[in-house]
């Protein structure tokens, strides 16, 4: 899977879009409507070549898609302390964040791995914020925005 950035993203009008953009766009469409099988059919059908459309699939989506779905995954290294799972779901629950999923693995000299997929609808703060937050407390040595549709 591909890690996303820590880069900022805008809301633009479709007329700004590169040709390629708004046509990787339409390909996706097509694929997640079923109306094509495969990447190479759906690409042809709407006139783009298959490295503009890998080049864009995981840059470029429909508003729609965004405010549909907005789920977050992140993973965090911490140092494995009493309660530290505790203070993050804190963080999570003040964010107004609800927790699809949770993992953590077993501590291996002193560190462990938490993955959170989160459903981020009812989030008031701005995502470089609620992370910053997860990265506040003292045991955290990383987190790390895995994939997002909130973005």
């Amino acid at each position: 899977m591909k890690q996303l950035g820590e880069g900022r993203f805008y809301l633009v009008r479709e007329d700004v879009l590169t040709e390629s953009m708004q046509k990787t766009i339409e390909a996706k469409q097509l694929l997640s409507s079923g109306d094509e099988k495969t990447i190479q059919e759906a690409a042809k059908r709407v006139g783009l070549s298959r490295s503009a459309f890998y080049k864009y699939r995981d840059t470029v989506f429909p508003f729609e898609s965004i405010a549909r779905e907005r789920v977050l995954t992140i993973f965090i290294q911490l140092e494995d302390r009493k309660g530290s799972l505790a203070t993050l779901l804190t963080i999570v629950s003040e964010g107004k964040c609800n927790v699809l999923t949770i993992h953590q693995t077993i501590p291996v000299q002193g560190r462990a791995n938490i993955t959170l997929s989160l459903d981020v609808t009812e989030m008031p703060i701005k995502m470089e914020e609620f992370l910053h937050r997860l990265k506040a407390p003292d045991f955290v040595d990383s987190v790390t925005l895995v994939s997002s549709g909130a973005l």
